[in-house]
């Protein structure tokens, strides 16, 4: 008996499977254009993330502190895609209809990206606040 890793793995029936590593980049890349066209709220996150970025090199953080603000932003984003990933799963899974668990299901992945973004905002706030306070009194 042989083994056939796309079938132990569940892919033999998948749509579509990167056939190679071009391809996988652009699957991704298809699914941060949809999230970008499709979600208002991952645009908002791209333009706040990108201030934060900004000012950060503006500011001339250090390194390290400009790594945090790129992480965090990135989690943002990040919690963003697989929330709207759910939310597109459960779509599919209860149609138009209502069903509870299917709320929960979606509360829960926006709750999530609301605990992401509070947490990139504190940390964001806390390594740029003095550099803007100190360029607002001069």
């Amino acid at each position: 008996m042989t083994f056939n890793a796309k079938i132990f793995y569940g892919r033999a029936k998948a749509l579509q499977v990167a056939p190679n590593l071009f391809a996988s980049f652009k699957f991704a890349w298809a699914g941060l254009s949809y999230a970008f066209v499709t979600q208002r709220n991952f645009r908002i996150h791209v333009l706040v993330g990108s201030v934060a970025l900004a000012l950060s090199i503006y500011f001339h953080l250090p390194s390290v502190e400009l790594a945090v603000i790129g992480l965090t932003v990135g989690g943002v984003l990040t919690m963003e895609l697989l929330n709207t990933a759910l939310e597109a799963v459960v779509d599919l899974t209860v149609g138009q209809s209502y069903h509870f668990l299917a709320k929960i299901a979606k509360d829960c992945a926006a709750g999530a990206v609301l605990i992401a973004a509070f947490a990139a905002l504190v940390v964001a706030s806390t390594l740029l606040l003095p550099h803007i306070l100190l360029a607002l009194t001069f």
